[in-house]
C-alpha cells in the first residue's frame, strides 16, 4: 500500500485558523476546590482560582488571583490581577487591576492601579491608586464605604 499525499489545505481554511482568537486553558490555571481549606502561604507563578477558603496570604506577583463565588478568603492578596467573586477579608495588592464584580464582598485596602467595582458589589476599606511600578507613597488612600463606594472610586482616578 503507498502512502497518499496530503493536499495543502485550503487558503480559506488557513486563513480562518489564523484569526481565531487564542484561548487560555484551565491547564494555565491552578484551582482550590469548595471544600479545600488552606492555611498559611500560598506562592506560585501560575494563577489560582479559589473556591475554597484560605487564610494567611497569598503571593502570585505576575498573575491573576481569581475568589470565585464559593470562596472565602481571610488573606492578604498580591497578584497582577485580583478578581473578587466571593467574599474577601484583608488587603489586596495588585500591579494591574481589581475588580470586584456584582456578588464579591471585599472588606480591606486596595492599591492597585485600576480598580472595577461592580453595582451590587460590597466593599469597606480605602484605595490607594498608583500607577503600574510606582513606588509606595506616605500618601492617605481614600477612604470609601458602602454603595457610595463606585462614585467615589471614579473621583480618587480623576
Amino acid at each position: 500500500m503507498t502512502p497518499t499525499p496530503q493536499s495543502a489545505p485550503e487558503p480559506a481554511q488557513a486563513a480562518a485558523a489564523a484569526t481565531r482568537p487564542i484561548v487560555t486553558t484551565t491547564a494555565d490555571q491552578a484551582t482550590i476546590g469548595k471544600s479545600l481549606v488552606i492555611k498559611g502561604e500560598v506562592t506560585g507563578s501560575e494563577a489560582l482560582y479559589i473556591d475554597g477558603r484560605v487564610e494567611g496570604s497569598i503571593n502570585l506577583a505576575g498573575n491573576r488571583v481569581t475568589v470565585g463565588r464559593n470562596g472565602v478568603v481571610n488573606a492578604s492578596v498580591t497578584a497582577r490581577e485580583i478578581v473578587v467573586l466571593g467574599k474577601v477579608k484583608g488587603n489586596l495588592t495588585a500591579s494591574d487591576r481589581v475588580d470586584i464584580r456584582s456578588d464579591g464582598s471585599l472588606t480591606g485596602d486596595v492599591i492597585a492601579a485600576r480598580i472595577s467595582i461592580e453595582d451590587g458589589a460590597y466593599f469597606k476599606g480605602g484605595i490607594d491608586i498608583r500607577k503600574g511600578g510606582a513606588p509606595a507613597t506616605q500618601s492617605q488612600p481614600v477612604k470609601v464605604n458602602g454603595e457610595a463606594a463606585k462614585e467615589q472610586a471614579v473621583e480618587a482616578r480623576a
